[in-house]
């Protein structure tokens, strides 16, 4: 994957910028409003290039979508190109963010921001339940047909799932060694059960446990950190790596606020993982939610600026497809177990209500999430003008 250099920094940041402004919708829109921009209109990439692009960047952590708007950039102006391109992709829903939480979380905000909050929040564990069933398909093929490979596939979601619940911030230690355990099966299998007996992951695992408890902005960065670096699938799994300690261990938000927060980000332009932008501005202010979008953001800068050029090698590479069939499912159970930890939050009758709506929409019948959480919160504000309870 080598740079033209054809296009100037300008037109770079007028094009990305606007796609960061109208991106609502998530990475299914960015993914189409990237090939529209660089496929169709301008043709400044064949559709060979882009849908390796889009490979590419699935398979590294982190959110995939705006490495692949960082990639495309790259891929016509170099590293400015990349920084450019990137910076004016996240900007826009960065800043519209950071806005409404100033609104959202303010000491004491009117009752129809607290129903509209809540009413918003209330519908998330559907969203997240629709998140993890729409990828359910393609990481179910890609297992193979074999019952001992679906096996190890639920085996892997229910890993998840689990994880999701019961360990938060450690979630990651479950996916990598989802990921390493599958290269291993398929290492063996392949060497027809002969091999001898092998240490996969006992090194691994204690480098996230080695770190010192942090505090102030130490903790948003490596919370930050571990949402743009360690997490597997980007979106949604961004949500149990982060809610356990925004609100159980630093106890920065309420678990209505850390609602809040995911509703947010999926309502708002441009990449979801916008979300640790809030629980930044909850720890430390307008300066906390700076810090938290700027480590969150950086590996995918690096990933492309450094590895951009051996992509195609890392996509031909065996292991890294074998740890991806065996993070995936992890990384859909995660999601699906989110779920429940986030219902769990939701302290009135109305918003299951709200919820149960919000499942027959996006579950049943398969539509879009910023519909179903305005919807949500307008359903929010008029329970608020009723009178019905809100905290």
């Amino acid at each position: 994957m080598e740079t033209t250099g054809r296009v100037n920094l300008a037109m770079i940041a007028r094009e990305w910028g606007r796609i960061g402004i109208t991106g609502f919708g998530g990475p299914p829109a960015h993914i189409l409003l990237l090939r529209r921009l660089c496929v169709e209109r301008r043709t400044w990439l064949s559709p060979e290039e882009f849908e390796d692009g889009i490979a590419a960047t699935n398979l590294l952590p982190g959110p995939a979508s705006t490495q692949l708007a960082i990639l495309t950039a790259w891929r016509l102006r170099g590293t400015p190109g990349a920084l450019v391109g990137g910076a004016c992709f996240i900007a826009p829903g960065l800043a519209l963010i950071l806005a409404l939480a100033v609104l959202f979380l303010a000491g004491d905000p009117p009752a129809w921001v607290l129903g509209a909050a809540a009413g918003a929040g209330a519908a998330v564990p559907a969203v997240a339940v629709q998140a993890a069933t729409s990828l359910v398909p393609a990481s179910f093929g890609r297992a193979g047909r074999g019952r001992a490979a679906r096996a190890r596939w639920a085996g892997y979601a229910l890993a998840g799932a689990v994880a999701a619940v019961l360990t938060g911030p450690w979630l990651v230690l479950v996916l990598i060694t989802s990921g390493l355990a599958e290269v291993a099966v398929r290492r063996r299998e392949e060497r027809g059960g002969r091999e001898r007996r092998r240490r996969t992951a006992g090194g691994l695992l204690p480098l996230a446990t080695a770190l010192p408890a942090l505090g102030g902005l130490g903790a948003v960065a490596w919370v930050a950190f571990k949402v743009g670096a360690l997490s597997y699938g980007g979106g949604f799994v961004i949500i149990p790596l982060m809610q356990d300690d925004a609100v159980n261990r630093y106890h920065w938000m309420t678990d209505a606020q850390f609602l809040n927060a995911v509703a947010l980000g999926q309502v708002t332009p441009g990449p979801v993982v916008q979300t640790v932008a809030v629980v930044g501005y909850a720890a430390a202010g307008i300066a906390g939610g700076l810090l938290a979008a700027a480590v969150a953001f950086a590996p995918s800068f690096l990933f492309v600026i450094i590895g951009g050029r051996h992509f195609d090698r890392l996509r031909a590479d065996r292991r890294v497809q074998d740890f991806l069939t065996g993070a995936g499912p992890a990384v859909i159970g995660a999601i699906a177990g989110s779920a429940l930890p986030l219902a769990a939050a939701l302290t009135h009758g109305w918003q299951w209500a709200v919820l149960a709506l919000a499942l027959l929409w996006l579950v049943g019948a398969r539509r879009g999430v910023v519909p179903a959480l305005l919807a949500a919160g307008v359903a929010g504000a008029i329970a608020a003008a009723a009178g019905l309870p809100l905290a």
